[in-house]
């Protein structure tokens, strides 16, 4: 049975394996603060259904609550450990059924099970805020072996961390002109690649939103993480296929195990 990967602009992905349906780090918005969305309408109403949301860390980014708000009532939703207690309107979601989760936890959703991994990315919801979450990647397995690495830093333990995968979902970029600690650019996420060693990889996390009034700064940050990927990939792992999608494009792969 095949996995269908739909990116619907940033971390903001659609997975559907074995009947199932699990989005990722849900942002729908048009204007998030000081960013606006440069490229891609908002994602559509059918975006928005899921069986199970996973959100990776605190960053609003990332737990972003009017896009939680807008998914259907009953829809399951994974946040890191202490989610709630840093992130307070998060509790106003009654709506959603929601499971606090830490590295290793593991929780079944059907025939499918999500096992939540570690990342190297500052875990608060403000850069000095007092409340910590951890960052986390997941790994989605049911048909395919898929890795949601959210945000994360390039470390020497990654693939030991996070096991063998069929396909990664890799962030590439940002949402502005500097990366800071704590991020995969293009190359970094190159050797990622090449330590995961996947059958197949999607670029995320670039060419979608960015600072008003910026749009002069270093612009290739925008533009260019995509294509320096897939170059960048064929020379760190070329035994990895590597989709690089539009915004609401989706890639359907079939998983030999």
């Amino acid at each position: 049975m095949p996995v269908e990967i739909t990116w619907w602009g940033h971390a903001t992905c659609t997975i559907e394996d074995s009947g199932v349906r699990l989005l990722t780090d849900p942002l729908f918005a048009r204007r998030l603060a000081h960013l606006r969305r440069r490229r891609g309408t908002p994602p559509p109403a059918e975006a928005r259904r899921a069986d199970l949301a996973l959100v990776s860390h605190l960053h609003a980014d990332h737990l972003h609550v009017p896009s939680l708000a807008s998914l259907a009532p009953g829809t399951r939703l994974l946040v890191p450990r202490g989610a709630p207690r840093a992130v307070p309107a998060l509790r106003r979601l009654r709506q959603l059924r929601i499971t606090e989760v830490d590295v290793g936890d593991e929780v079944p959703v059907g025939p499918l099970v999500v096992r939540a991994v570690p990342a190297r990315h500052d875990g608060r919801r403000l850069p000095v805020g007092p409340h910590r979450s951890p960052a986390l990647g997941y790994v989605v397995e049911g048909a395919a072996r898929t890795y949601f690495a959210g945000d994360t830093g390039l470390f020497d333990e990654m693939a030991e961390a996070v096991g063998p995968v069929d396909v990664a979902l890799l962030p590439v970029g940002g949402w502005g002109p500097h990366l800071g600690e704590g991020h995969l650019d293009a190359g970094r996420a190159a050797r990622a690649l090449a330590l995961l060693s996947p059958r197949s990889a999607v670029p995320v996390h670039y060419g979608t939103y960015w600072p008003i009034g910026m749009d002069a700064v270093r612009p290739h940050e925008f533009h260019a993480p995509g294509e320096e990927f897939v170059r960048l990939a064929a020379a760190y792992a070329p035994q990895v296929a590597v989709h690089r999608l539009g915004h609401g494009e989706s890639v359907r792969l079939e998983v030999a195990r």
